[in-house]
C-alpha cells in the first residue's frame, strides 16, 4: 500500500515521462507535491524504489523508470482529513484508524480507512483518530510498540505535550514537543534515542495524545 504522497509522486513521474520522455527534476517534484524541501522527495523516491514501483537508471542524471503502477490503489486520506465519529454502542465510539506512526526514527505515516472502537470515557471533547505505535522511543512514558495512541486533532502544541508531528509534509512521529530557541525540539522518552531538532516551517502539529489502548 502506498501513502498518499508516494501515490501522488508516482503518478507525477509517470505522466511527465509520458509527456516528455524525461524524468522531472527534484525541484519540480518538490513543487508538484508542495513539499518544503528536497529531502522529502529523496525519501519518497527511496520508498518507491524499495517497493519496486520505480528504478533509477545508472550513469544518467534525472533518470527514473516507472516499473509498475498500482492497479487499484487509491491515495490514502491525510491525517488531517476530517472524519465524523461513529457511535457503535452506548459507551463505545468508532474513530478513524490512520495506520502506524513511529515512536522512534520517523517513518512515513501510512493512512487507512478502518474504524477503531474506543470506550467513550477515554475521549474528551474534540475530534479524534487512532494510530498504532511503531517503535520504542517513548517507552519511558509508558507508550510501547504495538500500543494504540488516541489522538485529538489540534494544530498547535504547548511545551511538554506529546504530539503527532508531521515532518516536511512527509513523515510523522510521536514525540514530546518543546521549543529550543528558534527551533522545535521533539524529545523521545528513551535514553538510547536523541532529540530531533527542526525549523518551525518543517513541523506541522497533527494532534495531541489523548489516551492509550493496549491489547493483550
Amino acid at each position: 500500500m502506498l501513502t498518499a504522497k508516494q501515490h501522488e509522486l508516482l503518478h507525477f513521474i509517470h505522466e511527465r515521462l509520458g509527456e516528455t520522455g524525461v524524468s522531472p527534476s527534484f525541484d519540480e517534484m518538490r513543487e508538484a507535491l508542495d513539499l518544503k524541501s528536497k529531502s522529502g522527495v529523496h525519501r519518497l523516491i527511496s520508498a518507491l524504489e524499495e517497493r519496486r514501483f520505480i528504478r533509477r537508471l545508472p550513469n544518467r542524471a534525472r533518470a527514473l523508470e516507472v516499473l509498475k503502477m498500482p492497479e487499484l490503489a487509491k491515495p490514502a486520506a491525510p491525517v488531517a482529513m476530517r472524519s465524523p465519529l461513529k457511535v457503535v454502542a452506548n459507551d463505545v465510539i468508532e474513530i478513524p484508524m490512520h495506520g502506524r506512526i513511529a515512536a522512534g526514527t520517523p517513518i512515513e505515516a501510512l493512512q487507512g480507512t478502518e474504524g477503531f472502537a474506543v470506550p467513550a470515557a477515554l475521549l474528551g471533547p474534540g475530534e479524534h483518530y487512532a494510530l498504532e505505535v511503531s517503535g520504542d522511543s517513548m517507552v519511558e512514558e509508558g507508550i510501547l510498540d504495538g500500543d494504540y495512541a488516541l489522538i485529538r486533532k489540534v494544530e498547535t502544541a504547548r511545551e511538554g505535550e506529546i504530539v503527532v508531528a508531521l515532518i516536511d509534509g512527509v513523515e510523522a512521529t510521536l514525540k514530546t514537543y518543546r521549543r529550543e530557541g528558534q527551533m522545535i525540539r521533539l524529545d523521545p522518552a528513551n535514553r538510547h534515542y536523541e532529540a530531533q531538532r527542526y525549523r518551525p516551517d518543517q513541523v506541522a502539529i497533527q494532534g495531541r495524545l489523548a489516551g492509550l489502548i493496549r491489547r493483550y
